[in-house]
């Protein structure tokens, strides 16, 4: 399983209707656990971000899961492939 974090921001219409960004979180974590993606990590951010999110499945289903938040209209996103020492320590090992 690969792991992404990815850094959310509210659209106009997310921050419009912020109030209900906890019961909006419930439910995509149930969409993202129906497409395959387990949600490790869900923070409310201040700064350039307002939330960050840590995510865990293979490519296909954390990228069609991102894409289906999107499509909803309160966020936009920003993923990152993150790799954990172990896995770093592998990939360098590579390295000639």
């Amino acid at each position: 399983m690969a792991t992404y974090i990815s850094l959310l921001s509210f659209t106009d219409q997310g921050i419009r209707n912020v109030k209900e960004s906890p019961k909006r979180a419930d439910g995509v974590k149930a969409m993202a656990k129906k497409m395959g993606v387990t949600i490790k990590e869900m923070y409310w951010t201040l700064g350039h971000y307002d939330l960050v999110v840590v995510l865990e499945g293979d490519d296909e289903a954390v990228t069609s899961t991102l894409l289906k938040v999107g499509s909803l209209g309160n966020v936009r996103s920003e993923t990152l492939r993150a790799f954990s020492a172990a896995e770093m320590g592998r990939i360098v090992g590579n390295i000639a």
